[in-house]
């Protein structure tokens, strides 16, 4: 899914342009108020491909710093499924979800925060991160006020 949280009106042709040239297909997506940021517009796509290509989409919109997005790929075999989130103050955030659309935390990187952690704060703000748990915060208003929001389905050409 692609789920464009907040944009100005002027900036949506771009980015149906950066979904298009990504997935290969004319986007044209149902734009619809945002009510969590007054004069902004959202909108939701579905969206098939090869495994990369979330990384893709989000690396295309990310060149719009002004908009709110996140990206979701599904696992597909033998391949963890990916999350970004974008919002403007804080900027981008990656992690691997498995098959229940959990975040994935690898060893590594539990290693590295127990390392670096300095007591049970630190460790648990570390730990938030890891989770994008900032990322979380800052876009939950405007995916609430995308409830029951159109969805378009795009499907990457060969």
């Amino acid at each position: 899914m692609v789920y464009v949280h907040s944009s100005p009106s002027a900036v949506c042709p771009h980015v149906e342009w950066s979904i298009s040239g990504t997935l290969g297909v004319r986007a044209e997506l149902r734009w619809t108020a945002q009510p969590a940021a007054p004069g902004q517009l959202r909108a939701e796509c579905a969206w098939t491909g090869d495994a990369g290509t979330g990384a893709k989409l989000a690396a295309g919109l990310r060149a719009w710093p002004m908009i709110r997005f996140e990206v979701t790929e599904e696992p597909s075999a033998g391949v963890d499924g990916e999350r970004f989130c974008y919002a403007p103050a804080l900027g981008l955030w990656h992690a691997r979800t498995g098959a229940n659309g959990d975040i994935v935390v690898g060893e590594d990187q539990l290693r590295a925060v127990a390392a670096t952690a300095r007591g049970g704060e630190s460790f648990a703000f570390k730990v938030d991160e890891l989770l994008g748990a900032s990322w979380d915060e800052a876009l939950e208003p405007y995916r609430r006020a995308g409830d029951g929001a159109p969805i378009t389905w795009l499907h990457r050409v060969g």
